[in-house]
């Protein structure tokens, strides 16, 4: 599945975050219109974005919303179990760690991990925190799917190396930091070292989140639209 533009999939993942809130309300159809007004979006771009995964919809009668909720499930991947670890167990690692919803999604954490004295061997959430020197063997004996980082900037990019050198091919990273794959030399070439090789890094900066608003607070009459992604 190529060519599948990343907003697409930030708007699957809105769609079914409606659709939910309509379930609850016992809601049995629904409409691009309807879910299109409710995103924020137009109804041509609710199409087009479901268009890339199959017909989910029958004309003139719109969908049914527990099948497309079931079906924006399976594409999303969230029919499935996902084991996490989470490296920094800090304030931030521990209310990640407590955060509810996540195992309503199969998201289901399997390891803590910090460098801190403090905190290694200590209980959160029914999980023991362990050190982080113990991240490749706990990988080499647990399926780890995903890595969420919860470290200081300075810390960042070597727990990062350490999530992609033990197989953790997916990493969530809150650290306000660019993480950078490792490269070697090749023929002369700087290539991407193999252990990054396939590695998805999906970055959370609450900052740049605050700096945005800031501005758009401080220039209200600016608009916020954005121009579609080019590969639609």
């Amino acid at each position: 599945m190529t060519g599948i533009p990343t907003a697409t999939i930030s708007r699957l993942v809105t769609y079914l975050r409606i659709l939910e809130g309509l379930e609850a309300q016992d809601v049995g159809r629904t409409s691009s219109s309807d879910l299109a007004e409710r995103a924020g979006v137009t109804a041509f771009q609710v199409r087009k974005d479901l268009a890339y995964f199959g017909r989910f919809g029958t004309r003139g009668m719109g969908y049914t919303v527990p099948i497309l909720r079931r079906e924006l499930l399976r594409v999303l991947g969230l029919n499935q179990t996902w084991n996490v670890v989470i490296v920094g167990v800090g304030r931030l690692g521990q209310a990640i760690a407590n955060y509810p919803g996540a195992s309503d999604y199969q998201f289901q954490y399997v390891g803590l991990f910090d460098v801190n004295p403090a905190l290694v061997g200590q209980s959160v959430r029914g999980l023991t925190v362990r050190h982080t020197d113990e991240l490749p063997g706990f990988v080499r004996g647990t399926r780890v799917d995903m890595g969420f980082l919860a470290v200081p900037q300075g810390r960042a990019q070597d727990a990062a190396q350490s999530l992609a050198e033990a197989g953790v091919r997916g990493i969530l990273n809150f650290a306000p930091v660019v993480l950078q794959p490792r490269t070697v030399e090749r023929s002369g070439l700087q290539e991407i070292s193999d252990e990054w090789r396939g590695v998805i890094v999906e970055n959370v900066d609450f900052l740049a989140g605050m700096k945005r608003l800031a501005f758009y607070v401080l220039n209200p009459d600016l608009s916020r639209a954005e121009p579609e992604d080019p590969a639609e």
